[in-house]
């Protein structure tokens, strides 16, 4: 039996992508991502499904964050300001982490299954975010509106932030993508 190494998750997640920058998403095997990592292949399956995991891993514990971060929110906040404001505290997290979130988009969007299954994992938060507004009391239809409207100001930021030099931090980004938003709605 070999000896326990710490971290497995996030050595089998670093190595898987060094080898989709380096092969590509398809060329690249199980077998490969966890010699990579030194570990055994059945210790990938022990954290992750598929090699398509290892990149929406954190999905759940997201939705969770946001729908956490919502519910903490201001009962006096308009349910998209509650919206922005969990994404942006999400925003605040991923910070430290923009080059992995650059790689990880350049490994999504060069595969059309990763880019399917990244847009359903953003409905997913959406979905989440307008179940948590519709438990502070928003209409269905409104709660629906603000989660996606709050989902795709997050996307628009997110790829601001991963693909333009010199850009602010994130939740900056989200505040004047949404503020931008307003001005278009209010007709300014």
């Amino acid at each position: 039996m070999g000896r326990w190494e710490p971290n497995a998750r996030g050595r089998l997640e670093q190595a898987a992508l060094e080898l989709y920058i380096e092969r590509g998403f398809e060329q690249t095997t199980v077998a490969e991502i966890a010699k990579r990592a030194g570990l055994a292949e059945r210790t990938f399956f022990r954290h992750f499904a598929d090699k398509r995991e290892v990149l929406f891993g954190g999905a759940g514990t997201l939705q969770e964050f946001l729908v956490s971060a919502l519910a903490d929110a201001s009962d006096a906040a308009t349910p998209i300001d509650a919206v922005a404001a969990a994404f942006e505290a999400a925003g605040t997290l991923l910070q430290e982490r923009r080059e992995t979130a650059r790689q990880r988009q350049a490994v999504i969007a060069a595969n059309a299954e990763l880019r399917e299954r990244e847009l359903i994992k953003l409905a997913s938060l959406a979905s989440a975010l307008a179940d948590a507004l519709r438990q502070r009391g928003v209409t269905d239809s409104a709660a629906s509106l603000a989660a996606e409207a709050g989902s795709a100001i997050f996307r628009i930021a997110f790829e601001r932030w991963i693909n333009e030099a010199g850009q602010p931090d994130l939740p900056h980004l989200i505040r004047e993508s949404l503020d931008e938003l307003k001005a278009l709605t209010a007709g300014k």
